[in-house]
């Protein structure tokens, strides 16, 4: 049996809103449509590990559904909790049974999770670690659910990029909900 030999991608998923916006002002997701016709749990499958900020592990590292939440939410947060974790931190450190604090040298860290054998990663977030990937042109895909909506004010879903990236596009899809969702990868010269 062959092993696949080339480095795990890094994606980028994210919802966002039609003017930009990842978060509302209070820190509000409500916004964010999930329907089946969407697949997240082919895109859940299709990952191993999950790379998330502090304050994004905190809020969402350990999410339990509440009760009366949908049966497919409980088996979404299932797939999710069943992933690798790595959270980018400065305070938080070692490691727990749920989850590998890295605090420095992400370069070197995120290229050797890239390079171990597996399934591709995902880059949960938040802003802040989102940004310092970008500006390492560590993320390799770009996959973005452009919700129908407009918020107004909130968290950008960029900030500080310190330089230009060319992106491809490799698709697109349309949902019945509104949703486009965008596929580019970065285009490395």
């Amino acid at each position: 049996m062959s092993q696949n030999t080339a480095p795990r991608k890094i994606i980028l998923d994210l919802a966002v809103t039609l003017d930009g916006f990842i978060e509302g002002k209070n820190g509000e997701v409500d916004w964010c449509i999930m329907d089946s016709e969407m697949d997240f749990i082919n895109f859940l499958n299709q990952i191993d590990t999950i790379l998330y900020g502090r304050k994004s592990y905190v809020e969402w590292g350990e999410y339990t559904p509440k009760t009366g939440e949908s049966d497919s939410d409980k088996e979404m947060w299932n797939i999710i909790h069943s992933k690798e974790k790595y959270v980018f931190s400065k305070t938080l450190k070692g490691t727990e049974n749920k989850a590998v604090f890295i605090n420095d040298n992400i370069l070197e860290e995120v290229n050797k999770l890239k390079n171990k054998p597996g399934k591709d990663i995902w880059l949960y977030g938040g802003a802040n670690l989102i940004t310092t990937f970008i500006n390492l042109e560590l993320v390799d895909e770009f996959r973005l659910s452009v919700h129908p909506l407009i918020l107004g004010e909130g968290k950008p879903m960029f900030i500080d990029i310190n330089q230009r990236l060319n992106l491809k596009m490799v698709d697109t899809r349309m949902f019945s909900s509104g949703v486009v969702q965008l596929i580019y990868r970065l285009n490395k010269k």
